[in-house]
């Protein structure tokens, strides 16, 4: 098994990595197929499936399907350029992706919500086509939005060739938890430096530290922009920004001397908060695995950095690597996808994740890793993804301050312990698998149960 730091974590854009940036990321793949075909297409046409259609219009996934297919790519994302491009489109009728003629393609007519025919390979589905002068479909290809904005094929799905598929030769190829400690056992290593062994194996140690500083670059740019921002989110419900106000009265009590002891989660609350605003906004965020709970790690670390005496910046590179590591245990074995898995997997992997990495900062053995991220695991099983008007809002953005509060207190209940502990990570994981799939599909990122149902939405 071999998943990079940097497809656990993306840079991209919101309010979702499997809504919005997976849909963008199939249309990128489809006018591929489409420059390597022998086929002369004259115009394009898309359908929305499962999650991807009852959740669709609130997590712009519509737009980012006519985007994809214009050329558009989450990491390279600018939305001036984007809201130009969406005009222009509106307007002929016709998209021109770069290496392609132009194509028709009328989104009110050629892209189709469909609520009634799910597909079989995951809950996040879509299907891409290529028609001919007469509109006949010419050239067609099922797409799956897995979560964290990874896409697979039909063929891809249905033939085990998935994400974790990767050319052998890693020094550390744990596949789970218990993998991963037995390897430390036998090598001394700590699982970060497993980790950055196995990224070598693909890319300089330059490569690896250039990307990770860029990642932490723009997380830390996100909470700022963030708390700098007020206003009204986007899409309907007039939730009102919170992250600023919040942030000043913090200021505000500390140069008072008025903060309390629990004062210290709502500046964890505050930077996640941050996050999950801008990505509810539209902007560019990093998958920490996914834009849902993209606010749970950076957090965990501006809080580390902040708050916590000793702490380095030059550690952030051990800490993303360790959330890595388990973040690729947590997607192998189970999900990351709340339309598969709901939130548990979403803010619950990330939870783990923010955990193991603060445990390893702060001096954890790679036991008392494994026990932080499994202790924050478990205490968000069963956890639902019901967003109120399938917006990445209610209940998203304060769960991720919350997600980032049990984080902490996960990696200080392990620090306090010798890393034994009664249940394993894998046991966590495998708990919620199987509670994903017995969920029922209305608490599984379709607003049709929950509170999409039991909050006023209009």
């Amino acid at each position: 098994m071999f998943l990079s730091v940097f497809e656990i974590f993306k840079v991209g854009v919101g309010p979702s990595s499997s809504h919005t940036m997976g849909p963008m990321v199939a249309g990128a793949r489809f006018l591929e197929a489409l420059r390597a075909s022998p086929f002369h297409p004259k115009g394009l046409k898309a359908t929305l499936h499962g999650s991807l259609a009852f959740t669709g219009k609130g997590h712009a996934t519509d737009r980012a399907t006519v985007l994809g297919l214009a050329g558009f790519l989450p990491e390279t994302y600018d939305h001036a350029r984007a809201e130009a491009a969406l005009a222009a489109i509106a307007e002929t009728g016709t998209v021109t992706p770069p290496g392609l003629p132009e194509l028709r393609f009328r989104p009110e007519t050629d892209l189709v919500f469909d609520f009634d025919h799910p597909l079989t390979g995951h809950a996040n589905g879509m299907v891409l086509m290529a028609t001919d002068a007469q509109d006949d479909v010419i050239l067609s290809e099922i797409y799956y939005s897995i979560g964290g904005g990874f896409v697979l094929t039909e063929a891809e799905i249905s033939g085990a060739e998935g994400v974790a598929a990767r050319p052998s030769g890693c020094p550390y190829p744990f596949q789970n938890a218990a993998e991963m400690l037995e390897m430390a056992a036998a090598s001394g290593k700590s699982v970060a430096e497993m980790k950055r062994a196995n990224e070598l194996h693909f890319r300089t140690a330059a490569e690896i530290d250039a990307g990770i500083a860029r990642l932490w670059q723009v997380m830390n740019a996100c909470i700022d922009r963030g708390l700098a921002t007020d206003g009204i989110l986007p899409g309907g419900l007039k939730v009102r920004r919170r992250a600023r106000a919040i942030h000043e009265a913090l200021l505000a009590e500390h140069g008072l001397n008025l903060t309390a002891p629990h004062t210290i989660n709502d500046w964890m609350s505050v930077y996640a908060m941050a996050v999950n605003e801008e990505n509810a906004a539209g902007g560019q965020v990093v998958t920490a695995p996914t834009n849902g709970a993209a606010g749970v790690l950076p957090a965990v670390i501006r809080y580390w950095l902040d708050q916590v005496p000793g702490a380095a910046p030059s550690r952030i590179g051990d800490f993303l690597l360790t959330a890595a590591a388990i973040g690729g245990i947590v997607k192998t074995n189970a999900s990351i996808s709340g339309a598969e898995c709901g939130c548990q997997a979403e803010v619950g992997s990330a939870a783990a994740m923010a955990a193991a990495g603060l445990a390893a900062v702060l001096g954890g053995t790679p036991e008392q890793v494994e026990n932080a991220a499994e202790i924050a695991l478990e205490h968000h099983l069963g956890m639902t993804c019901d967003p109120v008007k399938g917006l990445v809002q209610v209940p998203c953005i304060e769960r991720n301050g919350l997600g980032a509060i049990k984080a902490v207190s996960a990696a200080s209940l392990a620090l306090r312990g010798d890393g034994k502990h009664l249940v394993p990570l894998d046991a966590a994981i495998e708990t919620m698998r199987q509670t994903g799939r017995d969920m029922h599909e209305r608490y599984k990122e379709t607003s049709l149960g929950g509170l999409a149902v039991n909050v006023p939405n209009c």
